[in-house]
């Protein structure tokens, strides 16, 4: 399995926010590129590619045009950088928490009886176990970065009144669940579909929270609420939407987990506005990194003799 390639660029190669836009161009194809027997990895920090050779040299020109991308030959390697993108290895934040569940969801568009798709499978359990065994997990995730951003907003014993969580996938949802609105007096996801939304909350039986489109929302001002934006389904329209909701509402903060912002700055000067490019959010990262930089070795090492004594990729 010599012939199997991987082909990546990530925001280490170039800025988050340029990687969040290619990105966002690249996501578009997944389902076509699986079709054909590739692995499309297209998170919001990294665009990554993994098939034969012949077929990626295909496709190769159309996925990279704009990026210089690394090359990875052979069944091996593929499967060690796969097992370290699910330990968080290469995350922006290390250790997140997020990334298996997408690198799994990617692989799950592959024809399950190829053998990249059962690479990518092992190599996702490796990296997970690895990433458990060398207790790999971001002491600043993105639901703890929330938490400490809402704290600073509210001190002296200061409550809070509201959290709005615009956006109803696996990002709100995680969030929520994690307890980011336990300070609150209620939370709410706001959404553009809430019948939909209400169907796909059935088994989350615990999770309590109002659902509310955009425009049932800002009639009042609400200085003790917050606003977390987990979404990037946001059009033109939308954005407008929002933005005249937000400033109605003018709420303590808006907290924008989106890798490309919702709302430009010039549009925002009388919101407290905070996305994951300001300064405030990327203090939270380096503390995180800082704490998990000893362990990354460790954990790619272990990832690399795993995959070595079950022979994954070595046929």
């Amino acid at each position: 399995m010599n012939d199997l390639l991987g082909l990546y660029v990530d925001h280490q190669m170039t800025s988050p926010l340029a990687m969040a836009l290619h990105s966002a161009k690249i996501k578009p194809f997944a389902n076509e590129l699986a079709e054909n027997g590739i692995l499309p990895v297209t998170t919001c920090l990294r665009v990554e590619v993994y098939g034969d050779e012949s077929a990626l040299g295909n496709i190769k020109s159309r996925i990279f045009s704009d990026f210089p991308c690394k090359r990875i030959q052979g069944a091996a390697a593929v499967a060690q950088r796969l097992a370290e993108i699910a330990a968080g290895a290469h995350s922006q934040i290390l250790g997140e928490n997020y990334i298996s569940d997408q690198l799994a969801k990617a692989s799950e568009l592959l024809d399950p009886n190829l053998p990249l798709f059962q690479i990518a499978q092992a190599a996702i359990d490796v990296g997970r176990s690895a990433r458990e065994r060398h207790e790999f997990i971001a002491p600043f995730n993105y639901d703890q970065i929330v938490r400490d951003i809402i704290a600073d907003r509210f001190e002296d014993g200061e409550l809070p009144d509201r959290l709005y969580m615009i956006g109803a996938g696996m990002l709100g949802r995680e969030l929520i669940k994690s307890g980011v609105g336990e300070r609150f007096r209620s939370t709410a996801i706001v959404t553009r579909n809430p019948k939909n939304l209400r169907r796909r909350l059935r088994p989350w039986t615990d999770m309590e929270v109002a659902l509310m489109r955009p425009a049932e929302i800002g009639h009042v001002r609400e200085p003790r609420s917050i606003v977390v934006i987990a979404t990037s389904d946001v059009n033109d329209e939308y954005e407008a939407i929002l933005l005249n909701t937000l400033l109605r509402l003018e709420p303590r903060a808006v907290v924008d987990l989106s890798s490309i912002p919702v709302l430009s700055n010039a549009a925002v000067p009388k919101l407290n506005y905070v996305t994951m490019y300001h300064e405030e959010f990327l203090r939270f990262i380096d503390q995180n990194n800082k704490q998990l930089a000893a362990k990354l070795p460790l954990v790619c090492s272990d990832i690399e003799a795993t995959l070595r004594t079950a022979q994954i990729g070595m046929i």
